[in-house]
């Protein structure tokens, strides 16, 4: 056994560093966190100064188990985990949880997973930042208190069939998603006519040369064609050019923000995929730490980067430049993320590899020459009306940083004249005279303000100082998750625009069509998300506000430094938030989002809201004496802007489309989306097809194809084999039971036998699955991974104890009474049964009567 022990977050990383360290050290894995708050309960002693209750989640109980064991046969134990406040926290955990002293045990920090870097921090060890440990606990005492007291209220307010959360940056980062969507639903687009004449020149080398010249704009056609009908029979001088230098800067080193921004604007990357492939790539000693918002660069990856662009590029492209980061709070970590060694311009990892040479480029790039251009204007006379012509050229002189990278913008128009690349003039001198090709006036219209794609929500948040480098990517996961957004794809629409063409003295006039508002991997925020976000806007105006949620990232700042107490922030925070939530309980109404569309032929008022289910709309009202009607909202409409036709429209549903095998066949939507409906059978629609499209012949080739797929592929004890793919992958039935397919077998062509040994296994496992079993209660104990448990239902509930208050035995359990099982759950879902009794007092004259 070595004398010390180490112990690190993640397996990959502590493979690397026991390679470094050599035989003196046994590196371990925590696996990350080994402590959280108790989930049953708050986990916060809020009447003993915020104090948090932590435990070990069950999934980590070995883990700890183990540590512990080679703890106490170390010499010495060393924690080495991340080195920002997350990391810093997870080491204290360590100490607590394995008994060691916080003030003596030595924390090590290194930036990058390096022989040298790793050698220098174990001979120069510290101990655990205890000012850093209680910035990330109060942090995780104030988004737990959030999401545990206003969870509830979006439960009793706004309701819906799935959990609703709410949280301290979550919820800003959809109002911001809401906020922008609502600006482009009320944008409206301005049209103008666009003055481009296309000219010519002859050059040195007596080539004609085209090139195009732009004039001003006009709001109206008539004006626009008054211009083009003064410039008939004009002749086109250059009045005046002018030549300037200029120039492009390299961007910054990437930091974490960057990072993700510049990977979904050229690799198409999520943040969460971008931070998954980083940490493999740190993990592996590849780049340094990869959750930073420091610019900066050190010594030694200074005069790697000096010597690598020397090398590679000659002395003309070096130019040594020192960012300073923007953000006055910047985190613990000390560079930028860059690579380890930047004489590796790859990896050899097909899955790391484009990230890895995004972050080799950045780096390189920043220490370049600026890129030299030289930029032409010339002017342009019109002898007719005597109004000027604008035409401009850029060449690229010397490329400098552009060799190696050029950044992206999230500036759509911008991106493409960057696409466009250099555009040059010919050779022009004052006074020459222009030949004249054509002349038009194109109708453009105005555009709304680009949605957010993940990459511009990070940028934002970054800039209105809303979480941190550790938060973005699990804040956009989550407000995904909860379906607040959507992430998806927006079909253009076909647009018509006017042009007036000047051409051998004639002007004339042509309508064509172009593609509009298409948009790719952008964050739309659904029904509702909007919802919430109104709700918690109207209650809790200040925790929704921008500058309080950055202020309280400043003061988690301010706690890291050792200016300010954690609890008493906690405490200062929690005070006023908690009376908000116990006036809103008491005094809001319920939130749907009822927006008033029309009124139906027969007077009855057509209303767009939210439903339990999602957004529908209604006809009628609740206190009419007959039931109001819904329609559930179709993919792409919203409650917000749903119109009154497209309402009337969803309720022309179920469609009837004609019969087939002498059995109706009808198009709806249910609670599960669209579906055919054959006689008493019903058929999901595939995704992503629209329900309104589908055509008598389109629902049967959808029915054959799920009969196909229903057909049996086989028996087994006479009872049918039929096999399909589910939510978790590939699977057969046979008498009920659900049985996946392992990656061994081929489901495309699965044998009788492998059918067989398929069904033998899960019925071999099922017998050693179930304890005790009362199908008609859908009550069960069963053998879990961790013990045995009651299933009921869906739910899975813990046993109780014994009359001798302790752990059943299996012998017990075998005999258990069933009323001894339903006041375990009871204790645990006191309304568990509620439901039952009235089904069964219904069902007890039927059986009387059937004796009878």
């Amino acid at each position: 056994m070595a004398k010390n022990l180490l112990i690190v977050e993640s397996p990959a990383k502590a493979k690397t560093i026991e390679a470094i360290l050599g035989k003196d050290f046994q590196v371990k894995s925590c696996f990350g966190h080994i402590r959280d708050l108790e989930k049953n309960d708050m986990g916060i002693d809020i009447n003993n100064n915020f104090k948090p209750k932590y435990i070990v989640p069950a999934d980590k109980e070995r883990v700890v188990k183990e540590l512990k064991s080679l703890a106490k046969s170390s010499g010495e134990v060393w924690l080495a985990s991340d080195e920002d406040r997350e990391g810093e926290s997870i080491s204290w955990h360590l100490a607590e949880v394995l008994h060691l002293d916080p003030k003596t045990t030595k924390r090590i920090v290194f930036h990058e997973i390096t022989k040298p870097a790793i050698e220098k921090a174990v001979k120069n060890p510290r101990t655990i930042n205890m000012d850093l440990v209680n910035a990330q606990q109060a942090r995780r005492v104030v988004d737990r208190l959030v999401g545990f007291e206003l969870s509830p209220v979006l439960w009793r307010k706004i309701g819906m069939s799935g959990g609703l959360s709410a949280g301290r940056v979550q919820s800003v980062a959809v109002k911001l998603i809401a906020e922008k969507e609502r600006e482009i639903n009320q944008f409206a687009a301005v049209g103008s006519f666009k003055i481009e004449a296309l000219l010519a020149a002859t050059d040195l080398n007596n080539k004609t040369v085209s090139f195009k010249a732009e004039g001003g704009k006009y709001t109206v056609e008539a004006a626009a064609e008054k211009f083009l009908q003064s410039c008939i029979g004009a002749k086109y001088t250059v009045k005046d050019i002018q030549v300037r230098p200029g120039k492009r800067t390299p961007a910054a080193p990437f930091t974490t923000s960057t990072l993700q921004q510049e990977a979904s604007r050229k690799l198409g990357y999520g943040v969460s995929r971008t931070m998954l492939l980083a940490q493999k790539l740190y993990e592996s000693g590849k780049i340094t730490y990869m959750r930073t918002d420091s610019v900066n660069l050190g010594e030694t990856a200074m005069d790697a980067i000096k010597a690598e662009i020397n090398t590679s590029y000659g002395a003309r492209y070096l130019q040594i430049r020192k960012y300073k980061t923007k953000n006055e709070s910047a985190q613990e970590a000390h560079e930028a993320i860059r690579p380890t060694y930047m004489e590796n311009h790859t990896v050899n990892d097909a899955e790391t590899g484009r990230l890895y040479e995004l972050i080799w480029k950045r780096t390189i790039a920043s220490q370049m020459s600026d890129a030299e251009l030289e930029k032409t204007t010339a002017k342009i006379n019109i002898s007719s009306n005597k109004e000027d012509l604008t035409a401009t050229g850029e060449v690229l002189k010397f490329d400098g940083f552009l060799k190696v990278y050029m950044e992206s913008t999230d500036d759509e128009e911008e991106e493409e004249n960057e696409k466009e690349g250099e555009s040059r003039l010919p050779n022009l001198t004052v006074g020459q005279v222009l030949d004249f090709n054509q002349m038009t006036a194109t109708e453009r219209f105005t555009k709304h303000s680009a949605r957010y794609s993940e990459a511009s929500l990070v940028k934002k948040m970054e800039e209105l100082g809303i979480g941190r480098p550790s938060t973005y990517a699990p804040t956009i996961s989550t407000i995904i998750k909860r379906t607040y957004v959507e992430k998806k794809d927006k079909e253009g629409v076909k647009r018509s625009f006017r042009i007036l063409r000047l051409k051998n003295d004639t002007i004339e006039k042509m309508m064509e069509q172009e593609n509009t508002g298409a948009e790719k991997s952008k964050l739309f925020p659904t029904d509702l998300g909007l919802v919430v976000t109104d709700f918690l806007n109207q209650h809790f105006t200040k925790v929704m506000e921008y500058s309080f949620t950055a202020n309280i990232e400043k003061e988690f700042d301010e706690i890291a430094d050792g200016k300010m107490q954690w609890n008493k922030m906690v405490e200062d925070f929690y005070t006023p938030f908690h009376t908000g939530v116990a006036h809103t309980l008491e005094t809001a109404e319920r939130a749907v989002g009822e927006r008033m569309l029309g009124v139906a032929e027969d007077g009855k008022p057509i209303i767009a809201r939210m439903g339990r289910y999602g957004p529908m709309v209604q006809v009628g009202s609740q206190g009419d004496e007959e039931k109001p009607r819904f329609a559930k909202l179709k993919a792409g409409q919203s409650i917000e802007t749903i119109t009154l036709e497209e309402a009337q429209e969803l309720f022309k549903l179920p469609i009837s489309l004609g019969e087939y095998e002498n059995a109706e066949i009808s198009v709806n939507i249910g609670r599960f989306g669209p579906y055919v409906k054959f006689g008493e059978q019903f058929v999901s629609i595939p995704k992503g097809e629209d329900l309104w499209s589908v055509t008598l012949d389109r629902a049967i080739e959808i029915i054959n194809a799920k009969q196909k797929e229903d057909a049996p592929i086989g028996f087994y004890d006479e009872k049918p084999i039929t096999k399909g793919k589910g939510r978790f992958g590939p699977f057969i039935k046979w008498n009920d039971l659900f049985i996946n397919i392992p990656k061994a077998y081929n489901f495309d062509i699965l044998t009788q036998q492998d059918c067989k040994e398929l069904i033998e296994k899960k019925m071999e496992k099922e017998a050693n699955r179930f304890i005790r079993q009362w199908p008609e209660e859908k009550i069960a104990i069963e053998n879990g991974r961790w013990g045995a448990f009651i299933r009921f239902g869906k739910k899975m509930l813990k046993l109780g104890f014994n009359k001798n208050n302790t752990k059943y035995t299996p012998e017990e359990l075998a005999v258990i009474e069933l009323d001894e099982v339903k006041k375990m759950i009871l204790t645990q879902e006191p309304k568990a049964f509620d439901n039952k009794a009235p089904a069964k007092k219904r069902a007890a004259p039927k059986k009387a009567a059937k004796k009878k």
